[in-house]
């Protein structure tokens, strides 16, 4: 970690994210300008779950479904009765590209669905890696947009699952970093600030923790993994279940302290060596030239600061 002073005065904390080797720049001084913090979640539209095509009782307004989970064995598909549903997306940018509709009824957030409806989302994760194992890809891609501002086009909570043909750049270019004999994962939670973390999870002998990201490229990231080194997030869906979890609590916490906040969240696993991790990313700043043409985040808010508002933040 380098500290330089501004022409202004101001401090800047500039630090090289183990996970990634990319740099981030804190500079709190920079919330004094016009704009800070804009993006919101939008409200419910006016009659918005009467129309919504993911909610039960409008199957045939989506493409024909792939598979469901949490219904009885007699159900026909694209009929109502299921927990679960996934389908091919609608407007797909690759050759498969699957979406995930999370609760029967028209909930709009992560930070709504229950402990136990996000343990069958892991498992619907996992049954279509399983089948993307099977077909001869690499890898599949989990994420999950909310909010206009991260690029949702419904409002109604669902997840976008990539299949692909070896691993993407971000997830290729953390592999060397998080191999199982020098992993920068296993290195940042075990020297984690105590004030950072948030919030953890157990299962038996197994710990999965929320904390904020001590070099976030936006206010308020997270990160969410397990603390021993576990190169597959589908290999459980009841850890990978709390990891939603704990993601969930996230962006309550959040919305307690910004107001209703788009983000997104995506997973980042491993088929060989390596340390799965969610990773959440608020969007309630816009990325600008310096960011997408310099490959420099410039984040305005410290992550000790994060900590301490989500902390407090009335639950």
């Amino acid at each position: 970690m380098t500290t330089e002073t501004g022409e202004h005065g101001g401090a800047q904390r500039i630090l090289s994210d183990p996970l990634s080797g990319r740099e981030v720049i804190f500079a709190p001084s920079r919330t004094l300008r016009p704009g800070h913090f804009e993006a919101r979640r939008e409200p419910e539209a006016t009659g918005e779950a009467e129309k919504c095509p993911f909610c039960e009782g409008r199957e045939q307004q989506t493409p024909p479904e792939l598979f469901a989970l949490g219904a009885a064995k007699e159900r026909e598909p694209d009929t109502p009765g299921w927990r679960v549903r996934v389908v091919p997306n609608l407007y797909p940018a690759f050759a498969r590209q699957q979406v995930v509709v999370h609760t029967p009824t028209h909930i709009r957030s992560l930070a709504d669905v229950s402990d136990e409806q996000l343990v069958l989302i892991a498992e619907s994760w996992a049954e279509a890696a399983e089948r993307a194992w099977a077909e001869g890809f690499d890898h599949l891609l989990a994420v999950i947009n909310e909010g206009k501002a991260s690029g949702a086009s419904l409002s109604h909570s669902h997840s976008q699952l990539v299949w692909l043909e070896q691993a993407p750049p971000e997830v290729a270019a953390e592999a060397p970093r998080l191999r199982r004999d020098s992993c920068a994962l296993c290195a940042l939670l075990h020297d984690l600030d105590p004030a950072l973390k948030l919030a953890e999870r157990r299962l038996g002998d197994r710990t999965v923790s929320l904390a904020v990201a001590p070099t976030g490229r936006a206010p308020y990231e997270l990160l969410i993994a397990p603390d021993d080194h576990q190169p597959d997030a589908f290999g459980s869906s009841e850890l990978l279940g709390a990891a939603l979890a704990l993601a969930a609590e996230g962006v309550r916490r959040l919305n307690a302290v910004e107001g209703p906040s788009p983000f997104n969240i995506w997973l980042h696993n491993f088929q060989g060596d390596g340390h799965w991790h969610l990773e959440l990313l608020p969007r309630l700043n816009t990325y600008a030239g310096i960011e997408l043409g310099g490959g420099i985040f410039i984040n305005t808010l410290l992550p000790e600061d994060a900590a301490a508002r989500l902390r407090e933040a009335p639950l």
